[in-house]
């Protein structure tokens, strides 16, 4: 068996979902600015995240479902992660994103599992707390390397690819390091970069 992790946002998924679902509250900007400070890793992952996680308080869980459920995937996402599966790749994803978008991607794009966080709601409506799998900047590590003790994969059979700062610590239990269109920070810590969103091309790097 081998092992393919996926970050969400910005690499199988074009754009930020946070930075999506803080348009109809007119805040995108202001979320999109740390976001991005985020991923160039200028901030603390877990203070950024509860940061833009808290200014969504009150947006309807409908419309938070109704967004998730209409993001643009990546170019050639659906055929890579077919092409990977084909070849006996388990496919996983990790995101500091949510899972009303990446459970919904999975039943989509057809990857095997998803890790991700969990808005808090009550009565419909967010509460602007957020809690999950992937706080930390060091969750994807964590997480990855418990993934492969319990299928049995060793770093030289694990491929990741991601697009930003918090991906950097499952990039140092990988072989195959990809950075997908991805900030500075990143390409530094990676094996194979790609500059092109187009994610068919990572399938000449993978065997």
């Amino acid at each position: 068996m081998k092992l393919a992790v996926f970050d969400f946002d910005s690499t199988l998924m074009d754009g930020e979902t946070i930075d999506f679902l803080a348009e109809p509250l007119g805040l995108k900007e202001k979320v999109a600015v740390i976001t991005e400070r985020a991923m160039r890793g200028e901030l603390d992952f877990f203070e950024s995240l509860t940061t833009r996680v808290q200014l969504l308080e009150g947006l309807e869980v409908k419309k938070v479902d109704e967004i998730c459920h209409n993001l643009p995937f990546m170019p050639g996402a659906k055929e890579t992660i077919d092409a990977l599966k084909n070849r006996g790749f388990r496919v996983v994803v990790f995101s500091g994103g949510f899972r009303n978008a990446t459970g919904h991607a999975r039943d989509i794009l057809g990857f095997d599992a998803d890790f991700s966080n969990v808005l808090h709601a009550k009565e419909g409506r967010l509460t602007g707390l957020v809690g999950g799998d992937m706080m930390f900047d060091f969750s994807k590590g964590d997480m990855l390397q418990r993934l492969q003790a319990l299928l049995d994969v060793t770093p030289e059979e694990t491929v990741v690819v991601g697009d930003g700062a918090n991906d950097r610590s499952m990039f140092a239990h990988a072989a195959t390091r990809i950075a997908f269109c991805a900030k500075e920070i990143l390409k530094k810590e990676a094996n194979v970069v790609i500059d092109t969103k187009d994610l068919t091309q990572i399938l000449t790097h993978v065997s």
